[in-house]
């Protein structure tokens, strides 16, 4: 109780710059509750072993058995190979990197609001500076001094860079941490798709035929 006081204190004391300073900082928890939450439900999703499955099967080319692994999962590399086998007599690749590329859209989701606010929120703490010296030094022209107004004046721009500085500094480790993400998973998928394509050109060379097997099962959406 006592700590929100302080915080609702300091709040009053930052001037009218502090709201939109507040807004944003309830904007940047938003979109780092839900990026936080879709890359943990992401990661839930992903099979590795059943990874390793779908390689060993494509590759020797019992894409019976491939397809049954990938049907109806939620893996998203599985997805991703669902999507391939399914337009294997149009372009199993294109479709593969079709489907990738609306997953790294996903992923990188809303992080153009984290690096927006990295840089929008300094700058308000940084309008704050300036609003609270203008107003330190209109009091020094009157003539009665009023030390506290020309403290009062610094406070409020201290506090608004404070607040602006903390709210940029608490964005910037999770964006970079969320761009790591997305880097690593295409790169993920990029590998994923290259060693499937190379899997099946290996079992067609062994006389195994994606796309008639795709062609004689009619895999269709």
């Amino acid at each position: 109780m006592l700590f929100a006081n302080i915080v609702v204190e300091k709040f009053q004391h930052g001037g009218w710059v502090m709201w939109p300073i507040l807004v944003t900082f309830f904007l940047a928890l938003c979109v780092l509750l839900e990026r936080s939450l879709w890359w943990t439900s992401l990661k839930r999703t992903i099979r590795r072993s059943l990874h390793e499955q779908a390689r060993e099967t494509l590759g020797t080319g019992q894409f019976d058995a491939t397809w049954q692994l990938v049907g109806n999962s939620s893996d998203p590399f599985l997805v991703n190979l669902r999507d391939g086998m399914t337009h294997a007599h149009t372009s199993m690749l294109a479709a593969m990197q079709l489907h990738a590329s609306d997953l790294i859209e996903k992923a990188e989701a809303r992080q153009w609001v984290l690096g927006t606010i990295i840089t929008l929120a300094p700058l308000l703490g940084l309008l704050g500076t300036v609003v609270g010296i203008m107003g330190s030094f209109s009091s020094i022209g009157d003539d009665a001094l009023a030390v506290s107004k020309v403290s009062g004046g610094i406070g409020e721009a201290l506090i608004a860079t404070a607040a602006g500085l903390g709210i940029a500094i608490s964005c910037l480790l999770p964006y970079n941490y969320f761009r790591k993400r997305v880097a690593v998973l295409r790169g993920d998928l990029e590998r994923w798709i290259n060693h499937s394509e190379l899997l099946v050109q290996n079992a067609k060379a062994h006389g195994h035929d994606l796309e008639a097997f795709a062609a004689s099962r009619h895999i269709n959406r």
